[in-house]
């Protein structure tokens, strides 16, 4: 057997120690969601400014980025059992100090250590699904492990909503404890021992250089678009982050026992994968990102109503991820992600006629078929990334596509935010240069809108007013769909790697689980 948990898990079977391993995976990345929208309330609490709590955010995306590189050096020292366990119990011990936490400093340092165990979680359980699952069934594990990957992110608005609109913003963190009790106690009862290696003294260097180069790159593109992608800190931001870089892969290439194994890119499927996840990624985000603030800063929706709204295409997807794993295991990825890329780019362009007056139900259809639609395009690809890497080498593997993912989501998001600035911009001022009192529709508008106010001076002026809030709307309506455009071009980009995915050990019936 290719592990000492192979064995184990074929004896009594995969589907409850994939289930149960789920339980971490899923808050930890419910938990990247469901603070954004406690932000205004902890503002409040704590009374402070936008930049500082901004912070609590950005710190855990930031600390993420410093403690996934580890995850497969502890999961070979400890063995990826006890790791996750102990990820699962930091995480908890974080998410219980938020819940007390006194002051804004407080809290940020508490999401530090909830991060630290959280970084850990994703993959240290995806490293553990490809032990427990024979590789002919890969694709059904990862399957059942991707109703973590698309539903957590759409339900944690939703949850967050709930708990700071009818119980208290706290609960955001402590509803962690009692599920993550479960969770350790089913995780040591039910997932098999995997034996530790001896993965040899730590490659400090790369630890080192992989922390500079993601804290530094992931704080520039999160603060970019607030700061000024042209503005020092950020130039010396981006600039330490590439020397840094530059040092990581030199002592990486050069050391015996590398931090992160980069000759796993010779694996042609690793790095195909790892291409069309990049955009896949940004596409998903961009869902999840932009769809909820049209619905909140045009429509008026709270932030319940409007993760109850998102919640029917985060559902449809976790219930198609099971059967995609399944079709995975039959016919291979490459036809399940060239049709899931190919209706994944024309759903997002389709959100280009978002505008004032499209129906809450079409939105509603649209959400529902997109998110149907992502199990196909994000599944096979994540699973067809680690189906032809050495056993030895998934986890340091599964490290890598957990950090190219939170890179690009980090990326896509801040690109996008830019061209919807600018976008924006643009529209304002095509509406505004044609908004003037000499068109006689406007004229005519003022003078209608004026009657309705009293008239008078004061009734033209409010009109006009009136007017121009309306353009700004429209110029943020338009910027928007302008977003989804460009999303959905940049998606189609991933049919190019998406033709060059292989079966793998995975997809051959009857494959056995050794290697």
């Amino acid at each position: 057997m290719s592990d000492g948990a192979s064995g184990a898990a074929l004896s009594k079977g995969w589907m409850a120690p994939v289930l149960v391993s789920l339980i971490g995976a899923f808050m930890s990345i419910l938990d990247s969601s469901i603070v954004n929208v406690a932000i205004p309330t902890i503002m409040n609490v704590f009374n402070a400014t936008t930049d500082s709590v901004e912070w609590v955010a950005t710190i855990y995306m930031l600390a993420l980025g410093v403690v996934i590189p580890l995850s497969g050096w502890l999961g070979d020292k400890l063995g990826y059992k006890r790791l996750y366990v102990l990820s699962l119990g930091v995480f908890m011990g974080g998410s219980l100090l938020c819940g007390l936490s006194w002051s804004l400093d407080s809290l940020i340092a508490a999401r530090v250590i909830q991060a630290m165990g959280g970084g850990m979680i994703m993959p240290t359980t995806m490293a553990m699904v490809y032990r427990m699952v024979p590789r002919d069934k890969i694709g059904g594990g990862m399957g059942v492990f991707g109703v973590a990957l698309l539903v957590a992110p759409a339900l944690g608005p939703t949850i967050g909503g709930y708990f700071v609109e009818y119980v208290d913003w706290r609960w955001i963190f402590t509803v962690n404890l009692p599920i993550g009790v479960v969770g350790i106690a089913l995780a040591l009862l039910v997932l098999p021992e995997f034996q530790s290696r001896h993965p040899g003294k730590l490659d400090l260097g790369g630890a080192l250089s992989s922390a500079v180069m993601l804290f530094c790159l992931l704080l520039a593109l999160s603060k970019g678009h607030q700061w000024g992608w042209l503005d020092e800190r950020i130039v010396l931001l981006l600039a330490v982050s590439f020397f840094a870089f530059v040092l990581f892969v030199y002592l990486e290439l050069s050391s015996p026992n590398p931090l992160l194994e980069l000759r796993v890119f010779k694996y042609p499927s690793f790095t195909f994968a790892n291409l069309l996840m990049i955009a896949t990624t940004v596409g998903m985000y961009a869902g999840t990102f932009y769809i909820p603030l049209f619905l909140q800063s045009v429509r008026g929706l709270g932030a319940m109503e409007t993760g109850l709204l998102m919640m029917p295409g985060a559902l449809f997807s976790g219930a198609l991820m099971p059967i995609t794993g399944k079709l995975f295991d039959k016919v291979g990825p490459r036809p399940l992600v060239i049709m899931g890329v190919l209706i994944l780019s024309i759903l997002t362009f389709q959100f280009r006629d978002l505008d004032l007056a499209t129906a809450t139900s079409t939105i509603t259809l649209w959400v529902l078929l997109r998110g149907g639609v992502m199990a196909f395009a994000t599944m096979p690809a994540q699973t067809a990334a680690l189906v032809d890497v050495p056993t030895e080498l998934v986890g340091k593997a599964s490290a890598i596509t957990n950090i190219i993912s939170r890179v690009s989501s980090s990326f896509g998001l801040a690109v996008l935010t830019s061209l919807l600035s600018s976008r924006e911009a643009f529209h304002q001022a095509r509406y505004s240069w044609s908004l003037t009192a000499s068109d006689p529709a406007v004229s005519s508008a003022v003078t209608a809108i004026s009657s309705a106010l009293g008239g008078g001076a004061r009734g033209a002026a409010g009109a006009l007013a009136w007017l121009q809030g309306q353009a700004a709307k429209l110029s943020f309506v338009r910027a928007v769909d302008d977003v989804f455009v460009a999303v959905a071009a940049f998606t189609v980009i991933a049919l190019i790697p998406a033709v060059f995915l292989k079966r793998g050990k995975g997809g051959s019936p009857g494959a056995a689980a050794a290697e």
